[in-house]
């Protein structure tokens, strides 16, 4: 497969060269994949939703203005279709949740990069998907993409509390998930 500049490829993608589309399309797509499985529900779902992320990036290259990463715009196309896929009439009953008062035994929780770091792909993927919808919604707009609770508040039109609340409900049923993973793993190993 020849190497293509990124200037050759933006311009190919604006003449629709096909050619010139699958390969920007193989060249993301793990990457794309990893980001559009972080806010589906399952990795079908996060396959349909790269499909169409790419389709807006094909069909609104002219917006693309030269300008800043060609990579950080198509990211930002991604997690856009992501967020429009979660805001969507089907999603929009899954996500509503009533915010209750956090237990006084999940207020000192957190995460070391390092469980992260020691688990698969897969498995984080996995576990990240079982999270409720919106929970994960914001955890991935605040964690990974690096969102301000300001910022994710206005996109759904929460409190900053709330926000704030789902990340730290994803903080704790995740590591109640890894936890329990962890544990499921040494048992196996010992047995």
């Amino acid at each position: 497969m020849p190497a293509y500049s990124e200037h050759e490829i933006i311009a190919g993608c604006r003449d629709q060269n096909r050619a010139i589309q699958e390969h920007l399309y193989k060249i993301y797509y793990s990457l794309f994949l990893k980001i559009c499985a972080r806010y589906a529900k399952d990795m079908q779902d996060a396959e349909q939703l790269l499909n169409d992320g790419f389709l807006k990036i094909f069909t609104n290259i002219n917006k693309f203005g030269d300008q800043g990463s060609f990579e950080g715009w198509m990211k930002r196309v991604m997690v856009n279709t992501c967020l429009d896929y979660l805001r969507s009439k089907y999603l929009k009953q899954e996500m509503v949740m009533h915010v209750h008062a956090i237990p006084a035994e999940q207020s000192n929780l957190s995460i070391s990069n390092e469980v992260f770091e020691n688990l698969e792909f897969k498995e984080l993927v996995r576990v990240v998907q079982s999270l409720p919808a919106m929970t994960r919604t914001v955890f991935n707009l605040f964690v990974f993409e690096g969102y301000n609770h300001a910022e994710i508040a206005a996109q759904f039109n929460i409190s900053e509390k709330t926000s704030q609340w789902h990340v730290h409900q994803a903080r704790y049923l995740l590591q109640k998930k890894i936890k329990k993973n962890d544990s499921l793993k040494v048992t196996y190993e010992t047995k």
